[in-house]
């Protein structure tokens, strides 16, 4: 079974990578767009979108916010990313906001901003996802009804081209990344084109619809809705981190390529996503059920054909792959984490292809399991989405305030500046965010995060209990007087056999056991090994409710009771096991030495040892 398991994940997975490999597979400044900008980059799909979500029913004029709104995420883009643009080189063995936060305002925030980005990551796979499944379904709506087997589908995918590396993630995600840039940014130019030659068509609905658009007994306009709005379109800023957290993947210098990196970033999510806001305007397009904002764009100012449905296919395909971005970034964080004790060590560790797959696959369910519970609605998972990672946005850039003024070195003013703006505009996101959305199942994010800094402090408590409970100081070895090998028998064979050549090598007192189910059974089994005449005594435990395992325990106690005044005495159970020549053979076998290991795994001065025979 092991050969088989291994040959599969081979095909799957690939050949493993040597440590020494390790700087081969870091990436440059294109293919770390692809990686790292993907998630960015596609919530241009959906971020306008939102928006008008919000907008749409209050009337026509409310419409007319989109664009100020979108103006103003772009601003505060900027104000981010130039903070960002500060963090990387002063902190470029990566952690992003973790580290920042940890060094400069103390282990809770660091830990805060740690949990609002680990939430974040797992929500923006699962919206991510459901917007590309959205996609699709826009162009073959018969495929709705199976959107969310479809999305788990693109999870596992994307979980599988990330254990093979980051090499081999970027060459899957270059095509996408830059098919969506260039379709997209296709499309914004033929309408600005049409626009400017007056032939830009505009959006003709029906009477349901446009009686809800043009104000028909819809609710009045007020600066909470407006602020929602801007809530909503604060998903285009989403990932616009993960460069920060992943520097150490870049090729040397790795700053200097992360910060180039952002900023190309940062000028085309800006770009793209401030057009198809002002051209979904001046189209007056609305959100409706079944069809995109991109898909009735794309309709309208091409008129369908293959370049409308190019832009399509590759929308879908940035918003499916867009999750890549969490997937380098998420076990990235976990790793650093881990590294500190506040994660399971497993996360801290690469796997065969020099990434972190524990992380990964753990995404990867929990993303699978959000699909699921919301079906697959991009737009019930939103409301949920973003306040994370702005929170780790205002942690990061306050850091950053407090480490200029404690280093006050050369650029410690530009650096006050930036931050401190920076700050007080992501903390009055964040204030906006919660307001306008804890209704709606923010919420479960506010109450999410404290229980999951909860968890980094009793894992990190327990690995302190752990530690000093190995600690060697105070600990001197002890001579055990009495060795007793205790070797549970179920018959006479070459298995039994083995086992108790073994036990004789190493005790001088050795016992068989035999569990009996009928008396007439163990008297059996004494005249059997009476025939045999092995050395070894052999005690028979009757059995009567036909339990293997409580007899064996209850035994073993009898054996503590007798050498309870002996100091350093150690009971050994040697099991004999048989291993099959084929893996599903285990399935014919009763297992019973399994369950004698975890009964007796938890008992304090027990040793347990396996000592198996092969079958041919």
């Amino acid at each position: 079974m092991l050969s088989t398991w291994r040959s599969l994940k081979r095909i799957l997975v690939g050949r493993p990578l040597s440590t020494a490999v390790a700087h081969a597979e870091r990436i440059g400044r294109l293919p770390g767009l692809a990686v790292f900008s993907s998630d960015a980059l596609s919530s241009v799909a959906y971020a306008s979108e939102e928006i008008l979500l919000v907008l749409a029913p209050v009337g026509a004029v409310a419409l007319g916010y989109s664009v100020p709104v979108a103006v103003t995420i772009v601003v505060l883009l900027f104000l981010v990313v130039a903070s960002y643009r500060q963090v990387i080189p002063a902190y470029p063995h990566g952690g992003g906001s973790y580290t920042v936060a940890r060094e400069n305002l103390g282990v809770m925030p660091g830990l805060v901003a740690a949990a609002s980005l680990l939430v974040d990551y797992t929500l923006t796979v699962a919206v991510s996802v459901a917007a590309g499944i959205a996609a699709v379904t826009s162009a073959i709506p018969v495929l709705y009804q199976h959107r969310v087997a479809l999305a788990i589908l693109c999870v596992a995918l994307v979980a599988l081209a990330n254990l093979r590396g980051v090499r081999e993630s970027a060459a899957v995600l270059s095509i996408p990344t830059y098919g969506f840039i260039l379709t997209l940014g296709g499309l914004l130019a033929v309408g600005g084109y049409r626009w400017l030659t007056g032939t830009l068509p505009h959006a003709t609905y029906p009477e349901a619809v446009h009686a809800v658009t043009a104000g028909a007994a819809a609710p009045a306009l007020t600066l909470f809705l407006v602020l929602r709005a801007f809530s909503s379109g604060c998903t285009a800023m989403t990932g616009v981190e993960a460069i920060a957290n992943g520097v150490t993947s870049f090729r040397e210098p790795s700053a200097k390529n992360a910060v180039a990196t952002l900023t190309m970033l940062a000028a085309i999510l800006a770009v793209l996503f401030l057009g198809t806001t002002v051209l979904a305007h001046s189209l007056g397009v609305v959100p409706v059920v079944g069809q995109t904002i991109v898909s009735q764009i794309g309709r309208l100012v091409l008129g369908g054909g293959p370049f409308y449905f190019a832009v399509q296919v590759f929308t879908a395909m940035v918003l499916l792959l867009a999750a890549n971005t969490c997937f380098a970034a998420f076990p990235s964080l976990s790793s650093i984490l881990a590294e500190d004790r506040f994660m399971p060590r497993q996360l801290a560790h690469r796997g065969d292809r020099l990434v972190y797959s524990n992380g990964i696959l753990i995404l990867s369910f929990l993303a699978c399991a959000l699909i699921v519970i919301f079906r697959g609605d991009t737009h019930a998972l939103i409301p949920l989405y973003a306040i994370g990672v702005f929170l780790s946005f205002t942690l990061s850039q306050l850091g950053m305030v407090r480490r200029a003024l404690r280093l006050r070195d050369a650029r410690w003013v530009r650096t006050l500046v930036v931050s401190g703006a920076g700050t007080l505009a992501t903390a009055l996101v964040v204030g906006i965010f919660t307001a306008t959305k804890f209704a709606h199942g923010a919420w479960m994010v506010v109450l999410v995060i404290p229980v999951l800094i909860l968890f980094f402090l009793r894992l990190k408590d327990h690995y302190a209990e752990f530690g000093k409970a190995l600690a060697m100081e105070e600990w001197s070895a002890v001579a055990p007087r009495r060795h007793t090998a205790i070797v549970p028998v179920s018959g006479i064979h070459r298995g039994v056999a083995n086992a108790l050549t073994y036990a004789l090598s190493v005790s001088n007192d050795v016992r068989a056991v035999y569990i009996a189910e009928h008396p007439q059974d163990g008297e059996r089994m004494e005249e059997q090994w009476a025939l045999w005449d092995n050395g070894v005594p052999l005690v028979v435990l009757e059995s009567p409710y036909r339990s293997v395992v409580g007899p064996l325990l209850q035994y073993i106690e009898q054996v503590d009771e007798e050498f309870q005044n002996d100091v350093g005495a150690l009971v050994t159970v040697v099991l004999p096991e048989i291993v099959p020549s084929k893996w599903w053979h285990h399935l014919l076998h009763n297992n019973t030495a399994l369950l004698v290991k975890g009964a007796l795994l938890f008992r304090r001065g027990k040793i347990v040892v396996s000592v198996p025979y092969h079958l041919e």
